[in-house]
Parts: C-alpha cells; sequence; structure tokens
C-alpha cells in the first residue's frame, strides 16, 4: 500500500504540536468517501490547532486541516464516482477527524459537497472556510431583507480571511461598502477589492459605546466580537441585519436590547461548522456564481505542502491578509 504524507497533530506529555508524518489510506479515519487531496488552505482555526495556541482539536493524533479539495478516488455511496471533484470542509474535519493536510482524506460521504460549476479545487480553497463562511453570512442578512439599495454595509475584520471574501462579495453584489481593519497601511489593498470607504478602528470610540447611536449601517459583518460588535448594534439602520462571524478581539458582548427592540435589528449567528447541507450546497453554488469575488487570485498565495509547518506563526501573530492557499498536490 502506498504512503502519503500528512501534517498530524499529537499531544505528547501535554504539549500539542503539529508534525509532518507518512500515512496510509487504511489508517485514516471511517468514512464512504476517499479523495485524493488536491489542495487545502489555512484559516486562523488551523494555526490554532497546529501550534497548540488554542483548544481545537478533540481527538489526538488528528490529521489537520479543516479545508479540503480534491477527486473521488473510490466511494461506497452512490452519490460519489471516482474522478468526481469535490469539497469538504466543516463538521468534524480537522478537528476530530482527520483533515485536508494530506495526500488523501477519507470522509463521510455526508460531508462532501460536489464541486459547484464556475469553481476548481484551487479556487475552492483559496474560498475555503473563511469564503464559504462570508457567503453564508451575505445568504442570512440577504434572508433578514439586507438590498444594495438599503445603504452602506460595513465589514470588520476587513483584512482578514472571511472580511476580505466579504468584501469582494458585497462589492460584487452592488453594496457600498465600508471596511473597518486596524491595518491603515491596507487601506488600498481594500479598495482593490471594492471597500469604497475604509474605517480604521482607531477612529472609534468603544470605551463610551451609546445604546443607540447614529444610524448609519444597512448591514454589518462582523469578525472580532466584543466592543466592536456592540458598537455596531448601536448604529445600526432600522431592520438591519448583523453577521456575527468571529471573535477575533473577544467573545464577550456588552449591549443593550435597544437596537433590537427600538430599531428591529436582526443578529445572525453564522454557524459554518453545522450548516446543513441543502443551504451548504446553496452557497457553494453561489460562490461559484454571483458570489464569486472577483479578486479572489489578488487576495491569495499559494504554498507548497512542504512549507506548511512555518506558514502558522504569521496568522497567530496576526500578520497575514487574505486567503493561503496549500497545495497538496
Amino acid at each position: 500500500m502506498s504512503t502519503f504524507k500528512a501534517f498530524r497533530t499529537f499531544n505528547e506529555d501535554g504539549k500539542v504540536a503539529g508534525r509532518m508524518v507518512e500515512m496510509t489510506v487504511d489508517r485514516l479515519d471511517p468514512g464512504e468517501v476517499v479523495i485524493r487531496t488536491l489542495a487545502s488552505s489555512i484559516n486562523f482555526k488551523d494555526a490554532l490547532s497546529a501550534t497548540g495556541t488554542g483548544k481545537i482539536i478533540r481527538r489526538f493524533p488528528c490529521n489537520g486541516g479543516i479545508d479540503g479539495a480534491g477527486v473521488v478516488e473510490s466511494s461506497t455511496d452512490p452519490a460519489f464516482k471516482p474522478g468526481d471533484p469535490v469539497i469538504c470542509t466543516s463538521y468534524d474535519v480537522g478537528v476530530a477527524h482527520d483533515g485536508g493536510y494530506a495526500g488523501y482524506m477519507r470522509v463521510p460521504a455526508s460531508w462532501v459537497v460536489k464541486m459547484p460549476a464556475g469553481l476548481d479545487a484551487y479556487e475552492a480553497m483559496a474560498l475555503g472556510t473563511a469564503g464559504f463562511t462570508a457567503g453564508l453570512a451575505v445568504v442570512r442578512m440577504e434572508a433578514n431583507g439586507l438590498k444594495p439599495a438599503n445603504g452602506p454595509v460595513i465589514v470588520s475584520g476587513a483584512t482578514g480571511g472571511v472580511g476580505s471574501i466579504a468584501v469582494d462579495i458585497l462589492a460584487r453584489l452592488g453594496y457600498h461598502v465600508v471596511a473597518l481593519t486596524g491595518k491603515e497601511a491596507e487601506t488600498d489593498y481594500l479598495k482593490q477589492l471594492g471597500a469604497k470607504e475604509v474605517m480604521l478602528r482607531s477612529s472609534l470610540n468603544l470605551e463610551k459605546i451609546k445604546p443607540l447611536d447614529k444610524a448609519t449601517w444597512a448591514g454589518a459583518v462582523d469578525n472580532l466580537g466584543g466592543d466592536v460588535l456592540a458598537w455596531m448594534a448601536s448604529t445600526m439602520q432600522v431592520g438591519g441585519p448583523i453577521a456575527s462571524i468571529g471573535l477575533a478581539a473577544s467573545h464577550t458582548l456588552n449591549t443593550t436590547v435597544m437596537p433590537f427592540i427600538l430599531r428591529g435589528v436582526t443578529l445572525c449567528g453564522v454557524d459554518s461548522v453545522n450548516c446543513p447541507m441543502p443551504q451548504r450546497t446553496e452557497v457553494w453554488k453561489r460562490l461559484g456564481s454571483d458570489m464569486k469575488p472577483p479578486h479572489l487570485a489578488a487576495m491569495t498565495k499559494t504554498i507548497e505542502f512542504s512549507t506548511l509547518p512555518g506558514a502558522f506563526d504569521a496568522f497567530i501573530k496576526g500578520a497575514v491578509r487574505g486567503r493561503t492557499v496549500v497545495r497538496i498536490a
């Protein structure tokens, strides 16, 4: 049986760390579908798990990588045939089930999405969990009445993977996008993605957030949590939806009910892990069509699988913008 490389995370004497190993398919976690992995990606969650910085992986050892795309090698489920191009993200992938940082994945058929028209494996991983999350956020906000004519939409954490893609998608769909960032040097980058305005977090007074402030935003995508999310809630227009995606700044939320009962603001939780498969499939289809970010290539860099172990530190330090694809094969 032929071997392949995998980046596998171990807990040895209480120390969590990942390293490259040789594996065979029969050692992978069980599943109906065996996928020859062509590409994966790096998300902040991957960096936390690979370095032991965050308690992400729930079972050791485990192949990392919460994203994977490739072609079906074999399947005992008739829904998939050898050669089918597919995507596998979310669920337990890379946290409690061997993930995309390996030459092969073996996963339950119920976790697998057929590659939509308009995408290939590398584009799918340039999107990855970050792009799927951004797309799901837009869909959730649209379902709660968001339209381009309603007014400006603000995106926090705008230079990150989710933020960059959200800016690009919203701009493509015709929204007036305001990018909120702590990185003034990235102003030109954000405007290239389609942001009409760039707002610096340093311009906000987050120590004195009013229960209700000037009604400004028709919609909001928040990657930070904490005080920024509380400020967003206080500045939403009547009926405006907020997509809550991340907690890069804080997992806490200190606000009042006033935006929700006096302005009808909607707080949409965006859970990319447990999204039902029908909606998951629909979001991926749109990511290959009307929501495909036009600047996806410009915001993405590709690294070779062999260099993966050295790539995580920059994510932990917040020194990365856009997306990083890992070329597995």
